[in-house]
């Protein structure tokens, strides 16, 4: 195989470009400002001949029979074997700070063998959180998120019809106790941690109140002194911090996704001057077989022989040199002179990675 060299001219890094500010309450979570999971076991009804088979889910016969006799039909010793009732688990998130009476959405999945929620109604399901207190009671008709057709020989199913949601499906009966107007202090838990951007939310902070009410606790982690403010209360304070920009900084990463062919790479990422050789093997094997058979009347039997051709083809762009890039785009236009596709490329980075020439954390999904 022939051997092709590419010289890729190496340009002159372009100044860098400073990331876009963004505003604090897109970079942290305030410490105690925080959503609750809630979960329930609950019945829906009224579907159309595909809930649940009670013979192969008999949790759903059991809470449909202590659902009857809370109002006051008793079918202890009964048999009934209703299609048009499944058992489910039902899931929402409590926000923060979401008072008595406020409404929350609620996301409905079935647990049996329900082959469609669609046009089922939620019966009055108790939520609980993690402390096994109950939180808010979820009631409503169900909007799946799929569909199902089906007839004698086939059926076609778009979508997850055995899950839906319920928007305004539940109703808040019990608030998270938590003084946020009492806080004198805050923490900032940054969503990447980062030393670099944690010094700048300090800086800015600072700046901002004229007064050295943040601390930087660690690459994660600021410290907010809320008496120093000297705001009105917790909740002023938080307001004016949540909206001063600051410039993050992160680091380079290359994020691949092997299942769709997908390549995202940060600005910051580098790669040195390197050589790739990449190509594809073929191995082709075809068998023709032939017959050979004795002449009429002819003594012998009539046989088979093998007859097998077996090839190797091999082919590529040949060995290619990658000019070391200063910036995102050297990099993408070094990469995209190897005119391979973007699987190829993700083996490529790979290799480029395992060689210690790719200066980026190396992500694969």
């Amino acid at each position: 195989m022939r051997a092709l060299f590419i010289a890729v001219a190496l340009v002159i890094a372009a100044p860098h470009a400073h990331a876009s500010p963004v505003r604090l309450k897109d970079l942290v979570e305030f410490d105690g400002v925080r959503s609750n999971e809630l979960v329930g076991y609950g019945l829906v009804v009224g579907l159309n001949g595909t809930g649940d088979g009670l013979r192969n889910s008999p949790f759903t016969e059991e809470i449909m029979a202590s659902t009857l006799e809370r109002l006051g039909v008793n079918v202890t010793g009964e048999q009934f074997r209703p299609r048009n009732v499944a058992a489910v688990l039902v899931t929402a998130s409590l926000p923060p700070f979401s008072r008595a009476g406020s409404p929350i959405d609620v996301t409905v999945s079935a647990i049996g063998d329900a082959r469609s929620l669609m046009g089922g109604t939620l019966i009055m399901t108790p939520l609980n959180a993690a402390d096994g207190f109950i939180y808010a009671v979820a009631q409503g008709t169900i909007i799946a998120g799929g569909i199902t057709v089906e007839g004698d020989a086939a059926s076609v199913t778009q979508g997850v019809p055995t899950s839906g949601v319920i928007p305004a499906g539940a109703i808040v009966e019990r608030e998270v106790d938590f003084n946020f107007a009492g806080l004198t202090e805050m923490r900032l838990a940054l969503r990447t941690p980062d030393f670099t951007t944690a010094g700048r939310i300090e800086t800015a902070i600072n700046q901002s109140f004229n007064s050295p009410v943040a601390v930087m606790l660690d690459a994660g982690t600021v410290y907010i002194d809320i008496d120093a403010t000297h705001a009105h209360s917790p909740a002023h304070a938080m307001s004016r911090i949540e909206n001063i920009l600051v410039e993050p900084e992160q680091r380079a990463r290359v994020v691949v996704d092997q299942r769709s062919g997908t390549i995202v790479m940060g600005e910051d990422v580098r790669i040195s001057r390197v050589a790739v050789s990449q190509g594809n093997l073929t191995l082709r094997i075809e068998e023709t077989p032939v017959v050979s058979q004795p002449n009429p009347f002819a003594p012998g039997e009539t046989v088979t022989l093998p007859r097998t051709n077996a090839s190797i083809e091999e082919t590529g762009t040949g060995l290619a040199e990658v000019a070391g890039g200063t910036n995102l785009s050297e990099v993408v236009a070094g990469l995209n002179a190897l005119g391979v596709a973007t699987h190829d490329m993700i083996d490529i980075l790979k290799s480029i990675k395992a060689a210690g020439a790719l200066h980026a954390e190396f992500v694969i999904r």
